[in-house]
């Protein structure tokens, strides 16, 4: 079954990659999540960049609620980025997948310094993408960064991988009576402040008409089924 999409960006959170121990990178859980994608890749011949997230070491917004400067702080989590592209990196090409790390702050001997074009070329050439370092800028978040890099690189969605399967009008982990929801409107995402993405994402994305696709990632071949189109796999937040 061919997929709907060509290009996709893959949004991942840090704490996902932590696994069962909460910090830093679990090689088993990232092994896991590596073979999800490179399966996906090869069944649906779509092409996957990825953002993720650096919560599972630093968190900037909270670390500078302890007292470190706000911007300090950002730069710290945007560094957190990094260290989790450079070992999905290293896992995916050990799956035989040709993978390349960008980052929005140069880092020569890490990795390539982000640059629009480059990124592309990449991506013509059938490589894995995973964009580092955020935006280059604190106070933006690796959601806001994913949305941005999304809409750079022409992708058709983005698709943020969440612990539940899809948006729920309340907390489904915490509340019994909390009702999936299929598709949200850009707008109603914003107004009713349902936890997808931070407000600054959803506007970005809403402003380019690029929708964003919600699933669990941690259940074997979501993935796939996802870019399959399998219905009750997600939610989607487009243009009502």
């Amino acid at each position: 079954m061919s997929s709907e999409y060509k290009r996709v960006l893959l949004k991942i959170s840090g704490e996902a990659l932590a696994g069962k121990q909460g910090f830093g990178i679990d090689p088993e859980t990232v092994e896991w999540v590596a073979e999800e994608i490179k399966n996906a890749i090869e069944k649906h011949n779509v092409s996957v960049s990825l953002v993720i997230g650096g919560g599972n070491f630093m968190r900037g917004a909270q670390v500078s609620k302890q007292g470190i400067e706000r911007t300090t702080a950002d730069y710290m989590g945007m560094m957190s980025t990094v260290i989790n592209a450079l070992g999905f990196q290293d896992m995916m090409e050990k799956k035989g997948v040709p993978t390349r790390v960008l980052s929005a702050i140069k880092m020569e001997q890490l990795c390539e310094q982000y640059i629009r074009r480059r990124a592309m070329r990449h991506i013509e050439k059938g490589r894995v993408v995973i964009f580092a370092g955020g935006t280059g800028n604190p106070y933006f978040s690796t959601d806001t960064a994913a949305v941005l890099r999304a809409v750079e690189v022409n992708a058709d969605v983005i698709m943020k991988a969440t612990k539940v399967n899809g948006i729920y009008d309340k907390d489904p982990e915490k509340c019994a009576d909390a009702n999936f929801l299929e598709t949200v409107s850009y707008d109603d995402a914003l107004e009713d402040n349902i936890k997808v993405m931070d407000h600054t994402a959803i506007a970005l994305a809403k402003e380019n008409e690029l929708p964003i696709k919600v699933f669990a990632l941690m259940e074997k071949g979501n993935f796939d089924k996802v870019l399959a189109g399998v219905e009750g796999i997600g939610s989607t937040v487009k243009k009502s």
